[in-house]
């Protein structure tokens, strides 16, 4: 039996004060900022817009981390046969026009260039490649007088270049580094090849195969479209039927979409994809898809075969790979300290601020999980987080950006290609 006596406790007491003293002032110690904004593709960078317009300076008032390699967010990674002209709509950033690209680029190199050209227009001084393994309370004193509410607190943000003790955070980190990949019996048996649609690299590398496509996204109907012309067979299986969008997706039909999105998100349970109740676009290339039985759907297998995959009624489809083009869950985990989840999974946001924590706000999470959301999302956040910091600097002009002569954007493009 262990026993430490009087004082053995009293020991422990003043060797726990002194702990305490020292985490208090190695947080005090942190670079200190208003605002920290993670994440710099479409959503991080509208919000770091608002912040400068609002006059809040970078580096000085607010930083931004991006753990990505080049700018670009989550196009950069896209495979290189999505070209500009096929991707699902792309909204431009608050201040500056997509001008002058060209349609048969790469997306990745398009919208790269581009995220590129509008950090360096508006001195947005993204800090990457930088990870943030953890956001926390900080334990240092509070910075306004009412100590003791959440408000009062700094926020300390763990990152590899350091850390950072916060007023208020914006996160901003969207879903791509979180693939879904679906679990099935039998999965692990199989000879072939699964690979999830972030991976995916264009067709070639499945010439002459047998493929399934799992999956009833944008994602999915665009990657078996490319795939099956060079492929020996493929098969669609979707969880639901995949529901076409006829005629204009106007207003009011975006209204509804995403407040059936917002709804989600209001009883606390992880949001559905924008795309998920918008449906598919229909598109020429989709309808002949159609015609010609590329898009003939079956309904999702039940098993996982060494050779294939199997359903419940005894019917199996032989293949070489299964491609799972899933989609994506919000990438959050480094917000797990602050305890932001309510029981049905989800986190439960008024506007673009956390309900359990009003210094945090998600932007691109849920109903702006678009481009145009994006964009609203960032100068909601930053109206918010003004009157929450309750000293906001002057707004100040922004830089124009300047006129461009017809296909820079390609060329700067290229410059970005390893």
């Amino acid at each position: 039996m262990n026993y430490t006596g009087v004082r053995g406790v009293d020991a422990k007491v003043e060797a726990n004060a002194d702990a305490k003293v020292e985490a208090d002032a190695d947080a005090e110690a942190k670079a200190k900022v208003d605002v920290v904004v993670i994440g710099a593709g479409q959503a991080g960078l509208a919000a770091a817009f608002h912040l400068r317009r609002a006059g809040y300076a970078p580096d000085r008032d607010f930083v931004v981390l991006d753990h990505s390699p080049r700018p670009g967010g989550a196009w950069q990674f896209r495979w290189p046969t999505l070209t500009y002209a096929t991707v699902h709509g792309m909204h431009a950033l608050p201040g500056m026009e997509l001008t002058d690209a060209d349609p048969r680029r790469p997306s990745s190199e398009v919208i790269g260039a581009y995220f590129d050209r509008y950090e360096q227009t508006f001195g947005l001084r993204v800090h990457r490649p930088v990870s943030v393994t953890a956001v926390r309370e900080s334990g240092g004193a509070p910075w306004t007088e009412p100590g003791g509410d959440v408000e009062g607190r700094r926020l300390l943000v763990e990152t590899s270049e350091g850390d950072y003790a916060a007023r208020a955070l914006i996160n901003a980190t969207g879903t791509w580094d979180r693939p879904f990949w679906p679990r099935f019996p039998g999965q692990e048996t199989f000879a072939g090849r699964q690979l999830h649609s972030s991976s995916y690299n264009g067709p070639e590398s499945f010439r002459g195969m047998r493929v399934v496509v799992v999956g009833g996204g944008t994602s999915a109907v665009q990657q078996l479209m490319e795939i099956a012309p060079v492929a020996a067979a493929t098969t669609w299986v979707t969880r639901r039927p995949p529901v076409f969008r006829e005629g204009p997706f106007g207003a009011e039909q975006g209204r509804a979409a995403v407040a059936l999105v917002e709804e989600r998100v209001r009883q606390g349970l992880p949001p559905r994809s924008v795309v998920s109740v918008t449906g598919l676009p229909m598109t020429e290339a989709i309808r002949q898809a159609r015609e010609t039985g590329v898009l003939e759907r079956l309904p999702l297998f039940e098993h996982v075969t060494p050779t294939g995959v199997r359903w419940h009624d005894g019917r199996t489809v032989e293949a070489d790979v299964i491609l799972y083009a899933t989609g994506f869950r919000a990438a959050l985990d480094h917000l797990a300290p602050l305890h932001l989840r309510e029981p049905g999974g989800g986190i439960r946001m008024d506007g673009t601020r956390t309900l359990r924590d009003p210094r945090v706000h998600l932007v691109g999470y849920g109903p702006s999980a678009s481009t145009i959301g994006a964009n609203r999302a960032g100068r909601a956040a930053v109206g918010d987080l003004r009157r929450l910091l309750a000293t906001p600097p002057r707004p100040r002009a922004l830089p124009r950006p300047r006129p461009r002569r017809a296909h820079a954007e390609a060329e700067v493009a290229g410059s970005l290609v390893s």
